[in-house]
């Protein structure tokens, strides 16, 4: 009897299961057709005598960020067909100074004076997509900062020929005057950061803390916020440094050597059954990530310590030595912003320097990559900009504008209204950037 009474019901269930998913069907192709113009961009706000800077879509991001339907719609028909933007792109802009200037906005760019008194650094390493790079930077300019950019020796000419346009058209921007070939995993990567590093400390600009980027990380905040938040930090550092694991230890317990990778025509560092000496002066080792937020005297430090050249040394032949040279040198006793060695793990989730994704934590420690993965780290999609927002890092990692090109356009406004917002009530010392003569 039960049985029989249950059919009906099993019945009516899996018919309205199927009406259900036929109503969603239908809204994402009325969605689809309804809004398929909108693959074609909007002139960009930035642009000037006919030079276009970037793609910039009619959507509104106050509704991506509160994950309205239809406008996550038309996020997802922009993402099949992205309007790719290219490096001859900047390198055309930057072919005229003043109008690049002008059409970015650097000349009005609004600057307080709590970020007068505290200028920063960036050690920008980098190898394509140079159009990105300057939306990075721009989001966090300011004329009193300084920014030094690493392109990796390989980089095409084109790329190398927009970055030097950056180089020529922005008085604070500048290339490192050594450049290294950089392989994923080996000691180059590091130095390519040493080398801008150097040259910073060389700067005039006397620097509060040096922050380093890579190409596809974005700023969570505007350059008000971040220098607020640094001020905070009262001469401390922020970055991962964990205590390795037994397979992470496996990567400076033997040496590596830089071999050539045939499947993609690469160079990594392999492994040899050859094992190292232990690290120099009795080094306590640490594990963390590329990522750093340091203070001017940690870089002053390190930057003549015969304890941190003998490491550097010792670390030539070690896998990814950029993810424990940073993570064991802020522990060092007596170190500037030195975190003790006693104090617990800091994770890359309680670290602000960057936010990253990784798929097999999806789900436990925060929601599923509305992007797509590539070597199991998300590739943000517009589906995470309340939580890249809110969860309180100040930069992210990955961005792609061929993935998702709405997302980084809602950053860019959000971030610029932000900065416009925040600095409201220090009015009126407030001043635009008299830097330019256009």
């Amino acid at each position: 009897m039960n049985g029989r009474c249950s059919l009906p019901r099993l019945r009516r269930k899996s018919f309205c299961c199927s009406l259900l998913s036929l109503l969603a069907l239908c809204l994402l192709l009325l969605v689809s057709v309804e809004y398929s113009n909108i693959t074609e961009p909007l002139p960009p706000q930035a642009a000037l005598d006919g030079i276009q800077a970037y793609h910039k879509y009619n959507i509104s991001c106050p509704l991506i960020y509160d994950m309205d339907p239809v406008e996550v719609g038309k996020s997802l028909v922009i993402r099949r067909q992205v309007v790719e933007d290219n490096d001859e792109s900047l390198i055309n802009l930057t072919s005229n100074c003043p109008s690049f200037i002008k059409a970015r906005g650097y000349d009005v760019v609004r600057v307080s004076q709590q970020e007068r008194d505290f200028p920063l650094a960036y050690s920008i390493v980098v190898h394509k997509s140079a159009l990105m790079i300057e939306r990075l930077i721009k989001v966090v300019y300011s004329p009193n900062n300084i920014y030094c950019i690493h392109y990796d020796q390989k980089s095409s000419e084109q790329f190398i020929s927009a970055v030097e346009g950056l180089d020529r058209c922005l008085p604070n921007v500048f290339i490192a005057s050594k450049r290294e070939s950089v392989f994923y995993a080996g000691i180059s990567r590091l130095k390519a950061d040493l080398n801008c590093l150097s040259d910073l400390l060389k700067s005039e600009v006397q620097w509060k803390y040096v922050i380093n980027l890579c190409g596809q990380d974005f700023p969570l905040r505007s350059n008000f916020e971040i220098v607020s938040e640094l001020k905070k930090l009262n001469g401390a550092n922020m970055l991962e440094t964990s205590r390795p694991s037994e397979s992470k230890k496996q990567r400076f317990t033997f040496s590596y050597k830089l071999m050539d990778f045939k499947i993609e025509s690469k160079k990594l560092p392999m492994k040899t059954e050859q094992k190292k000496t232990p690290p120099p002066h009795g080094i306590e080792m640490f594990i963390g990530s590329a990522y750093f937020v340091f203070s001017r005297e940690f870089i002053v430090h390190i930057d003549s310590s015969d304890v941190v050249k003998d490491f550097l040394a010792w670390s030539e032949d070690t896998y990814s030595p950029d993810e424990h040279f940073w993570a064991t040198l802020v522990r060092l006793p007596g170190v500037p912003g030195e975190v003790p060695r006693s104090q617990p793990d800091i994770t890359d989730l309680k670290s602000k320097a960057r936010l990253v994704k990784w798929q097999y934590l999806e789900e436990e420690l925060y929601p599923q990559c509305s992007g797509k993965h590539v070597r199991s780290v998300c590739i943000f999609g517009a589906g995470e900009l309340r939580w890249l927002l809110n969860y309180g890092h100040w930069f992210a990692n990955k961005f792609d504008p061929k993935v998702d090109p709405i997302l980084i356009q809602c950053l860019e406004e959000m971030l610029e209204e932000n900065s416009y917002l925040n600095q409201q009530h220090l009015l009126p010392n407030i001043r635009v950037n008299q830097s330019y003569s256009i």
